[in-house]
């Protein structure tokens, strides 16, 4: 290994976060940049991280303080989608609208309070409170109440049948109601307990040794959050940490190739696709909209944008990991420039002053695409679809921008085709996908303009029933009926791609990446 070439970056990357810590008035022997040497110290670095809160019922904030093991919820899913009780010990559906859970006894928080009926009642409403940006998403619910010190009673105000599931969404996590700032102070259940943060840069952990579930080997932790992934590769290789999530897909056979590393892989259920506003033209022309499709090889994104390695082309909006996929029932649309063109003459674009480039209604038309920078794959397989687009005759450009930026343009409905990464289902269910962008009057749905009354129909009839062969029959209706309609494009399912020293033993990766850092990982 050329230690120049790996240890210069880091060192500037040191110092940048020395320069930020320092206009945060930071006291830099307080930071925790400095890595405990210990054959009990784990270090850790992640592509995103929490900013101004730490509060898990704070929008998408649940999600990292679960993934560093602080938090815990009622039930979860565990490396292969199989759902499991965690906090709670099992459920009964009492009625159509009434579930009854049953609780883990013999919990403590992280402060040493026990995790009782009261406790589960607290965590859940609170995110049930008008200020909660994530309400809508639980108006399902109509009331919480504890039944009895180890059970509580969440009652519908309908019949619902993801009840369950949706409890696994960390912003569901279970918090100490003695907890006096959860905004800055974390206090959970989970394997490792809280001790500091630096904004933007590092958490930092150590165990808690009454962990339900038996004690980690790992005493103390620290987390980094970096977005530039090749940082991320240079602290795995200097040994600044133990495991580096998302390194950069061209340097795995490098690292492969190095005894002292492993790298683990996995297919997510993160999905890449193109949002179409079909409000207008010609995009509201389904012709228009899958001679695109056509138009598109979607293994030349994942050989070219993805090093081969980054993903897998997709065939519907599922990667076969759910076990709502159709896909063994399809085949991956590959691309047929000759279909692209019929269809493409049929929403009227033809090439009149023989440039190369289609206009439409007897003008210049160009397809301009959005996407942000956050994932590193997205602008890639974007430059890798207008040179697909431009071989049929359609000219592309591409504008990134923050993701908020691009939000208030489809809000607007100034755009024409939107690239984005979404986990498709990361508490198990298709509804919270499809509600979102297939049902009418979902927030996605309105971004896009779809609406279809029967794949409305199906959504509404596979949310209620709790038959789940029958709700299996209604969601692959929807996927049908949305791969035929095209108000997206499906392009490939991203693969979990981490680094690691081979001294760590236990890790695992988790399609619905909610789980990373469990009591299992330790140091051989």
């Amino acid at each position: 290994m050329n230690i120049k070439k790996v240890k210069v970056p880091f060192l500037v990357f040191m110092l940048i976060t020395a320069a930020v810590a320092g206009s945060l008035c930071m006291d830099q022997s307080d930071t925790g940049i400095d890595l405990t040497d210990s054959d009990s110290h784990l270090s850790c670095v992640l592509p995103f991280g929490p900013s101004d809160s730490l509060d898990p019922a704070s929008k998408w904030v649940g999600w990292y303080v679960r993934e560093v093991g602080i938090y815990e919820t009622l039930f979860s899913y565990d490396e292969n989608m199989e759902l499991q009780p965690e906090l709670a010990t099992g459920y009964e559906q009492v009625s159509d609208t009434e579930w009854k859970i049953t609780l883990r006894e013999g919990v403590t928080f992280h402060d040493g309070t026990g995790m009782d009926a009261d406790a589960v009642v607290y965590s859940l409403n609170r995110v049930l409170e008008s200020d909660n940006t994530r309400k809508s998403e639980y108006e399902f619910i109509d009331s919480i109440t504890s039944d009895a010190a180890n059970s509580i009673t969440i009652t519908t105000k309908y019949p619902y049948a993801p009840t369950i599931t949706s409890l696994t969404d960390p912003i569901m996590s279970i918090v100490s109601p003695e907890a006096g700032d959860l905004q800055n102070t974390p206090v959970g259940t989970g394997p490792f307990k809280f001790t500091n943060y630096e904004r933007e840069i590092s958490i930092s952990l150590e165990n808690y040794d009454d962990y339900w579930n038996g004690a980690s080997t790992i005493d103390t932790m620290d987390v980094y959050f970096v977005s530039d992934s090749m940082t991320r590769l240079f602290m795995l290789e200097s040994g600044d940490v133990d495991i580096a999530r998302y390194i950069p897909q061209s340097e795995v056979p490098n690292l492969e190739a190095n005894e002292d590393f492993g790298v683990a892989s996995k297919e997510t259920l993160r999905s890449y696709f193109l949002y179409i506003n079909m409000n207008k033209e010609p995009f509201n022309d389904v012709n228009f909209r899958q001679a695109m499709n056509y138009a598109i090889d979607r293994q030349e994104i994942v050989d070219v944008a993805l090093e081969g390695i980054g993903g897998t082309p997709a065939e519907s909006v599922f990667p076969s990991v759910s076990e709502w996929s159709i896909n063994d029932e399809l085949e991956v649309i590959e691309r047929d420039e000759t279909k692209a063109k019929e269809l493409l003459a049929e929403a009227g674009l033809e090439d009149i002053d023989d440039d190369g480039y289609l206009e439409y209604n007897g003008e210049d038309f160009e397809i301009s695409i959005y996407t942000y920078t956050s994932r590193p794959q997205l602008k890639p397989s974007a430059e890798v679809i207008i040179t697909q687009f431009e071989s049929v005759g359609l000219k592309a450009s591409l504008t990134t921008m923050e993701g908020s930026a691009i939000t208030a343009k489809m809000d607007e409905g100034d755009y024409d085709l939107a690239l984005y990464a979404w986990g498709v289902a990361p508490t198990g269910d298709p509804d919270y996908f499809f509600s979102k962008h297939f049902y009418s009057s979902g927030t996605e749905a309105l971004r896009t303009g779809y609406s279809n009354e029967q794949v409305d129909q199906w959504i509404e009839d596979a949310k209620t029933t709790s038959d789940d062969e029958l709700r299996k029959e209604y969601y692959d209706n929807v996927q049908r009926q949305v791969l035929e309609d095209c108000p997206e494009i499906y392009l490939f399912y991203q693969n979990v791609i981490d680094g690691y020293n081979v001294r760590v033993g236990g890790y695992k990766e988790y399609p619905n990446e909610i789980t990373i850092l469990t009591k299992d990982i330790y140091i051989k």
